[in-house]
């Protein structure tokens, strides 16, 4: 990593107070940081406002002003009848209006992905750029596990989140090696500096309100099993972010069809990268994120041209 690109990084820890402001669409929570250009951070399954703000902190950069959201579902922001992407898109685009924002990139990761490709197809106009990360490109098909359908009804007992947090507070190896199969990456992660403690925050928050994630968590499982996209409509800069080894959105189809469907998007494969690839790869991604941030999303350079693997 270049020493300027170095003293960008925003890995610092920043806890502004999360608000739930009425739109349009109805109530929406979240929480920003920073000043610049405008950034809409979106969580993934099991995520909220604070996901957000760790992604925003994992592969983001100063200078820009990043509004982390609590997608429908989560937390402060009820499910209610705003299921589909669509709806969640629209969402996004009415707390701009609130915060008198005209327009914002967009970064989302694994489940957060459908409502930023829908917010790029039905808001064109507001949309600076993706950055999809480790997102689905196309229907998933992949098994869930069983321990998922067994933790949706044990979150339902607070005995049941004080003993996840306890397990893994006393061994959060253990916790991490469920996301992180080989030993190798998994010690040089949790050993870098950075990364380490990025991902131990990730995995002792989803241990936090477990309950108040779940609504949202069955939502997004059930539509990025029965939904696939127009790709092609994806009118904006494009960065996908994808590791190889993504067991739960294999990179082929999902990183393939993101790149190769969506007009000029620009392709950053993270070899033997996981699902939780951008912590494995945080050295990787977050200068890529950085220069595609300011050199092609919020430049208005625009879309065209075909796809770029980097």
């Amino acid at each position: 990593m270049r020493k300027e690109e170095k003293r960008a990084a925003i890995a610092e820890r920043v806890e502004p107070v999360p608000v739930i402001v009425d739109t349009r669409c109805g109530p929406v929570e979240y929480a920003e940081f920073g000043d610049g250009p405008a950034v809409v951070a979106l969580h993934g399954a099991m995520g909220g406002y604070d996901h957000s703000l760790l992604l925003a902190r994992t592969i983001g950069a100063a200078g820009f002003r990043y509004i982390a959201v609590s997608r429908p579902g989560y937390l402060g922001s009820p499910l209610g009848s705003r299921k589909s992407p669509a709806q969640q898109a629209d969402l996004c685009a009415a707390l701009l209006d609130a915060l008198g924002v005209p327009s914002a990139a967009v970064m989302a990761v694994s489940g957060g992905g459908p409502c930023a490709l829908h917010f790029a197809m039905r808001h064109r106009e507001r949309c600076g750029g993706l950055v999809l990360a480790s997102t689905c490109g196309q229907r998933n098909v992949t098994p869930i596990p069983f321990s998922f359908h067994l933790m949706r009804f044990l979150v339902r007992w607070p005995a049941f989140e004080r003993s996840m947090r306890k397990k893994a507070l006393a061994n959060i190896g253990a916790a991490a090696a469920r996301s992180i199969a080989d030993p190798a990456v998994l010690a040089h992660t949790m050993e870098d500096s950075e990364a380490g403690p990025l991902f131990t925050e990730l995995l002792m928050s989803t241990c936090d309100r477990m309950a108040e994630r779940m609504p949202g968590t069955e939502n997004d499982i059930a539509v990025t099993r029965t939904t696939d996209y127009p790709l092609e409509e994806v009118a904006v800069p494009a960065l996908v972010i994808h590791g190889t080894a993504d067991r739960l959105a294999p990179f082929s189809p999902h990183a393939t069809a993101l790149s190769s469907r969506i007009p000029g998007a620009e392709l950053l494969a993270l070899e033997g990268g996981e699902h939780v690839a951008i912590f494995t790869h945080l050295q990787e991604v977050r200068p890529r994120v950085a220069r595609f941030l300011r050199e092609r999303a919020l430049s208005g350079s625009g879309a065209a041209g075909s796809a770029a693997v980097i």
